[in-house]
């Protein structure tokens, strides 16, 4: 069975709220499929909580967000189901950031490329805004990393596109996201 096909079977459990399907899994032992489900579902939660951060979802955070999960096409529609319902969900990312660091404590490898990809949606429409560094860091923080750690994932992001972070609230070009290794 396909991980979109237990995402879809969850989808019947989860109703309304990611944030409590989460939490169940985050207070039990967990299996490994779970924990890839849990995973993957907190992941698009913390990626569309990401691409509202600044009041707009974009088109190009929705593309960066495809591409650094590579949905097949088949499955897309489950997908945009779940970024839709993690968008309208009442649970604030930081549950849904401390019931992933909860699952993942052990592995902080995962972590930071939860971390990086959430960056990789930041920054899709070529700037990173207040308000996602705002998102960013609290989410790094949940996650326990410290402000060191922060500072060297926020570096080598940045390093990826040879540019600084802009500030600014203007829409500009989009810049190529690289493709996630």
């Amino acid at each position: 069975m396909s991980i979109w096909t237990r995402i879809n079977e969850a989808l019947a459990l989860v109703g309304d709220s990611i944030g409590s399907f989460l939490t169940k899994l985050a207070k039990s032992r967990v299996t490994a499929p779970e924990k890839s489900l849990a995973f993957t579902i907190g992941m698009i939660a913390l990626g569309a909580k990401m691409a509202k951060a600044d009041g707009v979802v974009t088109g190009d955070e929705v593309a960066a967000f495809k591409r650094i999960f590579q949905v097949p096409q088949a499955e897309l529609a489950t997908i945009a189901r779940v970024f839709n319902l993690a968008k309208q969900d009442v649970a604030g990312y930081e549950s849904y950031a401390r019931q992933i660091a909860r699952l993942f404590h052990a592995k902080a490898a995962i972590l930071e490329d939860v971390l990086d990809g959430l960056f990789h949606i930041a920054k899709a429409d070529g700037h990173l805004h207040a308000a996602e560094l705002v998102y960013l860091e609290s989410v790094a923080r949940h996650f326990g990393f410290t402000a060191h750690d922060y500072a060297r994932i926020r570096a080598r992001v940045r390093s990826e596109t040879g540019r600084p972070f802009a500030r600014s609230r203007a829409r500009a070009t989009p810049t190529a996201v690289p493709p996630r290794r």
